[in-house]
Parts: C-alpha cells; structure tokens; sequence
C-alpha cells in the first residue's frame, strides 16, 4: 500500500470540516471505546489479566527468534508450508507463485491487514486475477475503491445510503433501504464468489508456536468459510503475532475481544491447523503461511520501540483518542492509523515521510490506559519526536530539515548560560520590534513561520525580568 503519511496534516485539516465523517466519529467513541469500558468494568481481574498480556507479549517478543522457529517446525509437521518474508514485494511474489502453479483465477480474502501493507489485491488483480474481500466492511470499501478506515470497522465512515449506492451499483439490482436487507443482499452476492473461489487469503490474530496453529477471530463467519472452501488456503501475518502456547491464546483472547468490541468473546473464534486431513470433510489441500518482515526488525532493533510489537491489533487505543476521534483513520495514511500507527508508521514506511504522526497527539495517556497489553504509546511518541528533531545520520531519511536543525541548535547554544540568553533575548526583541502589534507577535517570516499560523505569539519584553526586579529594589530602598 502507498503510503501518504507526509500529507497528514492536509488530510487531517480536510477530515475536521466534513460534517459527515465527524458524525462517524462519534460512533467510535460512543460505540467501542464504552463497550469496552463496560467489559472492562466488568471483569473482576481486568488489572491482572492486562498485566498477563503484557508478560506474555514481551517474553514473546524477547524470544521471538526462538518461537518463530517453533511455529514453523509445527506448521510443517501439520502438513502446511512457512515462508519467511523479507518484505511486501517478497510476499506478493511467494502468492503470486501459488497462484500460477495452480491456475488460480478467483481470490477471497478475510480480514488481513498485512495483505494490505503488502498491497497484495493490485498484485493479483494485475494478473488478471479477480480479488473478493468477503468481510462486509472490507467489502465496502473494496466496492469504494478505498483503504479501511478503522482496524475493527473498516467502513465506519460511510452512510448507509451510500452503501446502498455501491451495493446496488455493483450487483445491478434494485436499491434497498434498510440495513438487514443491505447484510442480505451482500450475503447474496458474495455466497457465489464463496463457491468459485480456488485460493483464500487470510491474516491472523494470533499464532500459537506450540502447536502451529492459526487463530482467527471474527464476528461474521466469513474466516470460517474461507479457510475452509478453496482447496488453497494462505494466512499472511506479521512476525510479531505470536503467542507461545495454547494456554497463552486464552489470555490474549480475553483480552483482545474485550477491547476491539467489548463483547465477552467474538461470534467466531476459529483456529486452522494446516491443510485438510484425510478423515476430514472441510478444508484446503494446501495450506500456507507466509510470516513477514517488512521492517519489523527495526522495530526489535530498537530497545526505545520494541514495545510496539506487542500491539494485538484491538483498536482500542484509536478508539479513545480524541486526536483519531476528529481525523479519522485515512488522514494517517498508511494501513495502521491512530496513537499505534503514528509509532508503526514512520518506521516501516520512514521517518522522513512520517515524521508529522508523533506530533498527532495531545500526549494525554488515554492510548496508554486504554491498551490491552499496556503499551506505553505516549512514551513511544515522544522518543520518535526526539528522532525527528535530532535528525537521522542519513541524509535521505532526515525528517528535518537543515533550516530547523540550525535554529535548534543555536537555541541550545543560547540556553547554556545566562549570558547567552540574555543576549539572545536582546537579538530577539530587536529582530521582531517591527512586527510587533499590540505587544503581540502575529505573524512572522519562515523558518519560525509555522508559530504563529494558528495562533498570536506574546512579543519579548521591553525589560527583563532581572532588570524589572532590580529597578524594583533600588526603587524601594530609594524610598
């Protein structure tokens, strides 16, 4: 997928005057982030069940090397194929290849948010491949020729009327109304992709390294369906979405479902262990597991921002930002939006692209309570923040420019002493007298332009505080 995170700002400005998405927003809060207070609030040990997700994710991901093995050792014994992914473009290919081999022409896919990364639904439709995602919201905006909106909700974003407008205009039937006859009418139309499909794509919420399987979790029985009818089946997931043991996947599950949805546990939890056997009625005759990279590694690398492996994909922490809450997931611009996406984002997409999403945030913690496996995302942000105003070592990756990264230093230059500042204090009242009003600064020349875009700035005193005191004091003893 394109990324378009270095438009964030334009994107976000545009989402804060549409009325439309501002009411879909609305849902959000009203809808997810309470129905996930109230599971919570219901649960007598959500405190420690939270603090059991966090251990399991971080000594997974401290081992990660040891467990991938295992998955992949357990993967093979069940009858499936593993292949390691460098990146999107490595991922793409290793389907691309199946599907020849095999002669596919019908593609379904099932909630994956890799696939997206990968950009995989173009791959394959530019070989003339027909691609059908068969989660409704999925669908949606498959038929809108857009990215998902949300993690949970892809389509969060668009009216009925307007998913009646697709709906009608893709099946070439009359426009129905009402919402159950929507959900009706695109049962109709996806149950016969469902019967010609010869290869399914899914992701995974998790993957146990015990016992090589695949967990899904859905609310709608397309997973189901899907990894079960096309004789090929391939699950794609990020090299983070592990759990050691089965006993660990009824934590995370726990967990997970409470705060995506703030449902007990999900209609559908469906667990795939390789092609089908031969005692078996349903299933694939092949079964295989692509585990990507795409970066990830810098992510492990780096002590400051490991932590954002352990994200379990919930939503949550989207669900209770007031920043997401007013733009809205394709200002972000890139597969992951809201507080984890503006971590995950700039550095599998670069920095210097993304370098405005750690900014995208009031640092209020709401994130950091909300995450189920308690991810210090507030933390996170501002170590990339420090990334960004440091500067990389590389030239093509510099989120800064050299502009900013002088006037910056000359700042800290200016703040080592009193003496410098003073005199820095008097540069600066002198080199603004003339656009000062009223004693405020409203509007000024680059490099420092963007201060006042929004907002007036208070233009330096005539005195300082040091002489305004000591004029003080000879006053008073004068008298």
């Amino acid at each position: 997928m394109k990324s378009t995170t270095k438009e964030f700002r334009s994107a976000a400005s545009r989402a804060l005057t549409d009325v439309r998405l501002q009411q879909a927003h609305e849902v959000v809060y009203n809808g997810f982030h309470k129905a996930r207070l109230s599971a919570a609030g219901d649960t007598d040990d959500w405190e420690a069940q939270r603090t059991l997700g966090k251990a399991i994710k971080d000594h997974t991901i401290a081992n990660l090397d040891y467990y991938l093995d295992m998955l992949a050792t357990n993967v093979e014994k069940n009858g499936g194929n593993v292949y390691f992914a460098r990146d999107g473009e490595d991922a793409n290919a290793y389907i691309r290849g199946i599907a020849a081999k095999n002669d596919v022409s019908t593609v379904i896919k099932s909630k994956s948010m890799v696939s997206e990364e990968m950009g995989l639904n173009h791959v394959l439709e530019a070989d003339g491949i027909e691609v059908v995602e068969t989660d409704l919201g999925e669908y949606i905006v498959q038929l809108a020729g857009e990215a998902p909106y949300h993690i949970i909700a892809p389509a969060i974003h668009k009216t009925k009327a307007q998913v009646a407008d697709l709906l009608a205009e893709e099946s070439r039937s009359e426009r129905r109304e009402t919402a159950e006859d929507l959900t009706r009418q695109a049962r109709e139309m996806l149950r016969e992709v469902f019967q010609r499909a010869d290869l399914s794509v899914t992701g995974a919420n998790f993957a146990v390294a015990e016992t090589g399987s695949i967990v899904l979790v859905t609310n709608e029985g397309n997973g189901r369906m899907a990894t079960s009818m096309p004789r090929i089946h391939v699950a794609a997931m990020g090299m983070e979405k592990l759990v050691p043991s089965a006993a660990d996947l009824s934590a995370m599950l726990r967990i997970l479902i409470r705060s995506a949805t703030g449902q007990r546990i999900s209609a559908y939890v469906t667990m795939v262990n390789g092609p089908r056997a031969h005692d078996e009625e349903d299933g694939p005759e092949e079964f295989h597991l692509v585990i990507m990279n795409n970066g990830r590694d810098r992510l492990l690398r780096d002590e400051s921002l490991r932590e954002a492996l352990n994200c379990i994909r919930c939503g949550a922490c989207m669900n209770s930002c007031p920043v997401y809450r007013k733009v809205g997931g394709h200002s972000y611009g890139w597969v992951y939006p809201g507080p984890i996406g503006s971590i995950v984002s700039p550095v599998l997409t670069g920095l210097k692209d993304g370098a405005k999403l750690p900014a995208a945030s009031s640092l209020c913690g709401a994130c950091h309570e909300a995450c189920p496996v308690k991810i210090n995302i507030p933390r996170m942000l501002l170590e990339l923040r420090s990334q960004t105003a440091q500067g990389d070592p590389d030239p093509q990756q510099r989120a800064s420019g050299i502009g900013e990264r002088m006037t910056w230093k000359a700042w800290r230059q200016g703040m080592m002493s009193r003496s410098r500042f003073e005199a820095g204090s008097s540069v600066g009242k002198i080199a603004t007298a003339p656009l000062k009003r009223d004693g405020w600064l409203r509007k000024v020349p680059p490099p420092i332009s963007g201060w006042t875009e929004s907002r007036d700035f208070p233009a330096p005193a005539a005195k300082t505080f040091g002489k305004m005191f000591a004029e003080r004091n000879k006053a008073k003893n004068g008298q």
